[in-house]
């Protein structure tokens, strides 16, 4: 009998002859690309590990029944020694680290780190459960005026809170188990605030298709980062939660959670516009605004006096056409495509 070293894929192929000759059972280990895994325990052992439980070798296939039968003891003898692997890799695989744990260790969520321990979620995220935390990254902090730990530590803690638990559901949601669908709505852990979360398949039958994921208007990074206590999706921006009510009373209290957004001008034409504007942007919708900023309104010659000068049909008709009649989240809208407003038009 002749003992040699294989290939994963080699190996993969003498188990096959193996089992085809002899009709053997499933055994406790089988070759999966190149590492095995075990039936009952569904460990996966590298090839680095199994050479440490000396379970690399394989036998050279001969064609004479001796051999043949020296191939198969081998092989038994290995699978045996699998048994006793099995029980020596669970004693040194380490535990999954917890959603807080993660966030303190990883360079891209420092920010978060410090929102979540001024609001003292993260103590939450850090006992035994099943959450999701859809996790902003500093990127996505600093966008929304949060630019280092003193502006997140400046923050009413309060708010703070509200905008963080609107990032957290009280169950455990792989992407797996998201539909493809748009406006999926899950609840956090706000009483009676949902989010929502976007599945999109792209392609045709000729091309491979791709699938992306959102959550309201943030794009999703980095989904599935497994926890001991959930599941972790960075974001490429912070979410803003239903806290303060319908439209017009959040653009007068966004600054509340976002220092650099200011609509003062909006506020001003909207209600200059009168009460059936102001009607659809505080009714039940959904709705989509496409808010101008203080900046956008001084870019095509509107400040607090052009305002109050301009006539409310005027203001209407322009505000009217920065709404839609339905939840329109950007990471949905693609290049070329026209949305009807309020307006009628596109």
């Amino acid at each position: 009998m002749e003992l040699v070293h294989y290939s994963p894929k080699e190996m993969k192929n003498t188990t096959k002859m193996v089992y085809n000759q002899y009709k053997l059972p499933d055994f406790c280990c089988y070759l999966v690309n190149k590492s095995i895994k075990c039936l009952f325990c569904n460990r996966k052992y590298s090839t680095t590990s199994i050479i440490n439980h000396q379970f690399i070798m394989s036998i050279h296939p001969y064609t004479s029944t001796r051999r043949s039968w020296s191939l198969l003891l081998t092989l038994l003898t290995a699978l045996t020694l699998s048994f006793s692997a099995c029980k020596n890799q669970d004693e040194t695989t380490p535990t999954l680290s917890t959603i807080t744990e993660i966030i303190n260790t990883g360079s891209k969520f420092t920010l978060l780190k410090a929102a979540l321990v001024r609001t003292g979620l993260d103590a939450t995220l850090g006992q035994p459960g099943t959450y999701t935390l859809f996790a902003p990254t500093d990127d996505a902090f600093k966008l929304f005026g949060y630019g280092d730990v003193a502006t997140v530590s400046a923050a009413p803690v309060e708010t703070l809170k509200a905008v963080l638990q609107y990032h957290v559901l009280g169950t455990r949601l792989e992407s797996s188990a998201i539909p493809v669908a748009v406006n999926t709505a899950q609840q956090t852990l706000i009483p009676n605030a949902v989010l929502y979360t976007s599945k999109v398949s792209s392609g045709t039958s000729t091309t491979s298709s791709s699938t992306t994921l959102s959550v309201n208007g943030a794009h999703v990074l980095q989904a599935d980062g497994q926890a001991s206590n959930g599941v972790i999706y960075a974001i490429d921006r912070i979410l803003l939660p239903p806290v303060f009510g319908n439209v017009v009373v959040t653009i007068q209290n966004i600054s509340l959670l976002f220092p650099t957004a200011t609509f003062k001008l909006l506020q001003a034409a909207v209600t200059k516009a009168g009460t059936q504007t102001a009607g659809v942007l505080t009714g039940t919708g959904p709705i989509t605004v496409f808010a101008p900023t203080d900046a956008a309104f001084k870019a095509v010659g509107y400040d607090s006096a052009t305002i109050a000068k301009a006539p409310a049909g005027v203001l209407a008709n322009i505000l009217s056409y920065h709404v839609l009649n339905s939840r329109t989240y950007t990471p949905l809208i693609t290049n070329g495509s026209s949305l009807t407003t309020l307006q009628g038009e596109r």
